[in-house]
């Protein structure tokens, strides 16, 4: 028998290896195009560079992932196509096996998918001040599946991302000064507003704590009649993070104004009365 012989044998051997190659190359390709085309499109967010690294890179690593796993099943598929197998067996065994490891991962999964949202969506980023799960803390870290909270006493907390339905951001854009003065009865409540925006507009003058407000404070209400006295509401709007301590440092010169007016803030106190007194016939 002749070599030439082998050579048609050889023929659909080669074809087969040759579209066994074509599908590795193209699946090879379209992971290396997805990776960067995703990384691409989401460099492109219009937000501050150092944001846009932070969460890009959480949102593509977990597109990424999905995409290769998706990509590569592909192609698995396809090649044993082309190798004549009958992959309903094998469809109907990852079918089994997919439900089967659903149930058993079903908590990573959720976690998994909640973080998903959470980048896109935005919620908070690390460094924020966040109410989540009902703990409040400083962001320190987020990743695909869980978040890392500190409070302020130092604790750490992690949070699974399924179990954040919602988030208070109390740092992102801008805050708010949200404070109540209360002051006795007899005071003049007009006094007392003229004294409350004088101490307003210094703090807005000081060239330390001035550049930290956005809006100028002032007196907007009385926000209560209580038992003690008169609610005095003070409302203005900070940068994102500085109302605590622009809410600290108010209160110190609203105080310090107000022992020089005389005005007084009251206590808790309790006027004893035992009635009018009886008369002699």
């Amino acid at each position: 028998m002749s070599s030439l012989d082998f050579v048609p044998d050889l023929v659909p051997l080669m074809l087969i290896a040759g579209r066994i190659a074509l599908i590795f190359i193209l699946a090879l390709g379209l992971i290396i195009v997805q990776r960067k085309l995703i990384a691409k499109t989401l460099h492109a967010m219009p937000e501050p560079h150092d944001e846009t690294d932070v969460r890009s890179g959480m949102i593509t690593s977990v597109i990424s992932k999905i995409a290769t796993i998706v990509i590569s099943l592909v192609g698995i598929l396809m090649v044993l196509g082309v190798l004549q197998v009958d992959t309903t067996p094998l469809l109907a065994t990852l079918g089994v096996v997919s439900l089967g490891l659903g149930f058993a991962v079903q908590n990573i999964i959720r976690d998994y998918l909640q973080g998903f949202f959470i980048f896109i969506e935005d919620w908070y980023r690390p460094g924020d001040w966040v109410v989540i799960a009902g703990m409040e803390g400083t962001v320190e870290q987020i990743t695909p599946r869980r978040t890392v909270l500190r409070e302020i006493n130092g604790t750490m907390h992690i949070i699974p991302n399924s179990q954040i339905p919602h988030a208070s951001n109390q740092t992102r854009d801008w805050a708010r000064i949200n404070l109540f003065v209360t002051v006795a009865y007899k005071e003049d409540i007009g006094k007392v507003y003229k004294v409350i925006d004088e101490v307003c507009q210094g703090l807005q003058d000081d060239p330390e704590f001035g550049i930290l407000l956005t809006t100028t404070p002032s007196a907007m209400r009385v926000s209560d009649l209580g038992d003690h006295g008169v609610d005095i509401c003070i409302r203005g709007d900070t940068k994102p993070g500085e109302q605590w301590a622009l809410t600290g440092e108010l209160r110190k010169r609203i105080k310090n104004r107000f022992d020089q007016e005389d005005i007084e803030i009251p206590w808790p106190h309790t006027k004893v009365y035992f009635g009018d007194p009886k008369v002699a016939p």
